[in-house]
């Protein structure tokens, strides 16, 4: 039986909720499920040590001398972006850094495809060490029968009755103004759900945050904008599960989980047509230009007035999400701890 380390690091206050913990706690609970590994407490009884993260401008890769290395990196999109994510002198020497430690793995696990693409070119990590391993909404994302949760929710969280929901970050290559702008053109409210959502005590200065503090000078006081911030994973299923459709507008995205959320909860989803987006949603999902705000507004409005167009994206999401779970991907984890 292969022992494995787990780095529970990824799982400190910053990373719990959503993102890199949410990756490292459906994960682990598979794991934990398997006859093949052993989950071990300390570096030293392992076989094999996985990181869960990777960052980019701070030196966190501490590789153990003599065990196996793996290291989960999710996208590149500080490299991808880089006037975005100016990383300043100690970061680039970090990166510096990390880099050569990226070297000396064993195996590199990704998200999708796209990621491997740009990991193995941005990072110059060799094609053969690179594994991609798609992740998969938990059991918690599901239709949900009909009841008093319905007006509950719509109270408690003051839910419109036609609503556009995106749930995720509100950096740069997540493109919301554009999205806020399609939804005023076709007069369909907006809620955005993420930790930094409902936050406007923002430093203006820095200059990840310059797209943020441009949509709240314009939109923070328009209420068919709806910023909820963090919602609990119980509640975030009744949103999904109440929305008219959902919206992952972004310029890029390594993987793109909440559209598997949408679907598993049998809400139409609609997305940019970039490479990842594609990768995940195949052909259950309707695509258009995230730099044209018209293409935008023309699709959520064929969503809105053809129940047709729904019901059938609806059927074929139910297809989609039958490819994604976490037992396959635990499953594709452990055939990368034994072939190593």
């Amino acid at each position: 039986m292969l022992k494995v380390f787990f780095d529970y690091g990824s799982l400190s206050p910053g990373h719990s909720n959503r993102g890199i913990g949410y990756y490292a706690e459906n994960l682990l609970s598979e794991l934990k499920k398997s006859k093949e590994v052993k989950l071990v407490s300390n570096k030293k009884e392992a076989d094999i040590v996985h990181f869960p993260y990777f960052d980019f401008f701070f030196d966190t890769l501490n590789l153990v001398r003599s065990k196996k290395n793996i290291v989960t990196i999710y996208d590149t999109i500080p490299l991808i972006y880089p006037s975005q994510y100016p990383p300043g002198l100690k970061g680039k020497i970090n990166l510096i850094k990390q880099r050569k430690k990226l070297s000396q793995v064993d195996a590199v696990i990704t998200i999708s495809e796209t990621s491997k693409k740009d990991i193995v070119r941005l990072l110059n990590v060799p094609q053969a060490k690179v594994f991609p391993i798609h992740l998969a909404a938990s059991q918690t994302y599901k239709k949900l029968a009909i009841g008093k949760w319905k007006l509950e929710t719509t109270k408690r969280f003051g839910l419109p009755k036609r609503f556009v929901l995106y749930v995720g970050d509100v950096n740069y290559n997540k493109n919301l103004s554009k999205l806020a702008e399609a939804c005023l053109l076709v007069e369909t409210s907006l809620v955005i759900v993420g930790k930094r959502a409902a936050d406007e005590n923002i430093n203006s200065n820095n200059i990840e945050n310059k797209p943020f503090t441009e949509f709240l000078d314009k939109y923070k006081n328009n209420r068919n904008i709806i910023r909820l911030g963090y919602v609990e994973s119980q509640d975030l299923v009744k949103i999904f599960n109440l929305a008219s459709l959902y919206c992952q507008p972004s310029f890029y995205e390594g993987f793109g989980l909440p559209v598997l959320e949408a679907q598993a909860c049998e809400v139409p989803v609609i997305a940019s047509k970039t490479q990842a987006l594609v990768e995940v949603g195949g052909n259950s999902c309707l695509y258009f230009d995230p730099y044209n705000v018209t293409y935008i507004a023309d699709t959520i409005n064929k969503i809105i007035k053809s129940k047709g167009v729904r019901d059938d994206l609806i059927k074929k999401s139910k297809l989609n999400t039958n490819w994604y779970s976490w037992a396959k991907a635990a499953k594709e984890t452990i055939d990368i701890y034994k072939r190593l």
